[in-house]
């Protein structure tokens, strides 16, 4: 069954056609990648996949729900969760409040029961710490619950983005480079998380990445990007014998 469906999805900037055309369909439950040389168009995929960006073009649908077009909160309440290249942390909040800050959209209470400490929003702080310390528990984070987290190293401020995600509960993750800036041990330990991920919580993953090696040793299934187009998608194993990939990607 299709978690994801895009039909001809297509944006312009200023005249340049920065996604022309782009479809994908991905099944539940599968690990699938997004790769191509920079500028292809990638990461603005993931802003039109999250309603950073309205499509000119084309139909995105989640589960069969057509989300296009929707606001970014509307789309993670739908179901998609992602993480950036560039990590984006509550640094100045702790490991779990940043658990937390992800939690909100299921535990919902209002502004006066928050001032006054009602009961219900005890109750309601009491299963959000509970299943925050949860998930921090499954990235080996509980230990730093109570750190700030721009103090934590940054392979675990990775770990504490995708627990963040997962806090909203999500159909589909996105995972925007997940192993830039990291050693080849760093990388090592999050091709295990990734297949953790997807195990553990049964989740659809889709990921950007240039580490050919992570991504041929966890992706099922890749689409090729360039010049904001497709340029081949299938089988890992058979995209990555494409002479075109070659040659769009690694310059050869």
């Amino acid at each position: 069954m299709a978690i994801l469906e895009v039909k001809s999805v297509s944006i312009s900037f200023g005249g340049l056609r920065a996604v022309d055309d782009f479809s994908v369909t991905i099944e539940k439950g599968e690990l699938y990648g997004l790769i191509g040389p920079n500028g292809a168009g990638k990461t603005t995929v993931f802003n039109l996949l999250t309603g950073v960006y309205r499509p000119d073009e084309g139909t995105i649908r989640l589960d069969g729900q057509d989300i296009t077009g929707k606001k970014t909160i509307e789309i993670n309440q739908a179901g998609i969760a992602r993480t950036f290249q560039n990590i984006r942390l509550f640094k100045e909040l702790s490991v779990l409040d940043n658990v937390k800050a992800g939690l909100h959209n299921h535990y919902v209470y209002s502004t006066l029961e928050g001032i006054l400490r009602f009961p219900r929003y005890r109750k309601m702080e009491r299963a959000m710490d509970e299943r925050a310390m949860e998930l921090l528990a499954v990235f080996d984070l509980d230990n730093e619950a109570d750190y700030k987290a721009s103090n934590l190293p940054y392979g675990k401020q990775r770990k504490l983005e995708i627990a963040r995600a997962l806090a909203t509960d999500p159909k589909l993750l996105l995972l925007d480079e997940p192993a830039a800036g990291m050693n080849p041990n760093e990388t090592a330990e999050l091709m295990e998380t990734i297949r953790f991920v997807r195990e553990h919580f049964d989740m659809t993953i889709l990921l950007i990445e240039h580490d050919m090696k992570l991504v041929s040793g966890i992706c099922e299934k890749l689409t090729v990007l360039n010049f904001g187009q497709v340029l081949t998608q299938g089988n890992t194993a058979d995209v990555l014998k494409d002479r075109r990939v070659i040659t769009a990607y690694l310059g050869e």
